[in-house]
């Protein structure tokens, strides 16, 4: 047999209504200090039995477990900030130590260099300096040493002479410091040198002269220009080489320059 359902304000509340009513009064009470008074097992039992029905229970604890992983994340999160930013900081510190020692590389690299290319200069101007040359470039013998004849007071040529035109320069066979710069009689104008290794070397008939007396020299610097003046029969150089700055102290001019490395 069926049973008609209640209706009207005779209707009895449903079990969610009721719930629902209990909660509401329970936070009222809670408001106004009452519920702290009433401690009925009933209302207790009936109070936890509704927020858990009703997932109020589980949602708080939900909540808190969710801020306690949001926390324990932004903690990693700022923990791997920092832990970023120190190794950036550290990278930027070996990045400047390695420029820093690759600059110092650098410079001392270019130093040693510098002070390379400083002696190798030192050294070629040494050499150069203790070199020796011809007088007069691109030219040969046209008279040799102690060639006889009457054109010679002593009876024989005491020097060379060296094929040149009026005017062609006239260049040190070496480092040295003049001596004589001047007229010289039978040898007109004229040029003593001496040399660094305690000789003297002469060079005689010039048009003009380009030193003076106390002037060093160096090997290839030009120190007058050929020419006929004195005792000659023609433009040309005589060139002498001698052990002291007199005449009469001639030694083979061609031996000496050969011994010198000149190849004439």
């Amino acid at each position: 047999m069926a049973f008609a359902r209640a209706t009207g304000k005779h209707r009895r509340p449903s079990r969610l209504t009721r719930k629902s009513a209990t909660i509401a009064g329970v936070a009222a009470l809670t408001t106004s200090g009452v519920v702290g008074g009433l401690s009925a097992p009933a209302m207790a039992a009936e109070s936890s039995a509704a927020l858990d029905d009703t997932g109020i229970n589980q949602a708080v604890s939900v909540g808190d477990s969710l801020a306690e992983q949001i926390d324990a994340q932004a903690a990693a999160q700022e923990k791997a900030a920092a832990k970023a930013a120190a190794k950036k900081k550290a990278e930027e510190h070996a990045e400047a130590a390695r420029k820093a020692e690759a600059k110092r590389k650098a410079a001392e690299k270019a130093k040693k260099e510098r002070e390379a290319k400083e002696r190798a200069a030192r050294e070629a101007e040494r050499k150069r300096l203790n070199s020796y040359t011809a007088p007069v470039a691109g030219s040969y013998i046209s008279t040799g040493y102690q060639t006889g004849g009457a054109l010679w007071s002593s009876g024989s040529h005491s020097g060379v002479d060296f094929h040149a035109g009026s005017g062609t320069s006239v260049v040190a066979v070496g480092s040295g410091t003049v001596v004589e710069a001047g007229w010289g009689g039978a040898y007109g104008n004229n040029i003593v040198i001496k040399m660094n290794d305690g000789t003297y070397t002469q060079y005689g008939h010039l048009s003009s002269i380009g030193v003076s007396v106390g002037q060093t020299v160096t090997p290839g610097q030009q120190i007058g220009l050929s020419g006929s003046t004195g005792n000659s029969t023609g433009p040309h150089l005589h060139f002498e080489a001698r052990t002291s700055p007199e005449y009469g102290s001639d030694i083979d001019p061609v031996a000496y320059l050969r011994s010198h490395g000149v190849n004439v």
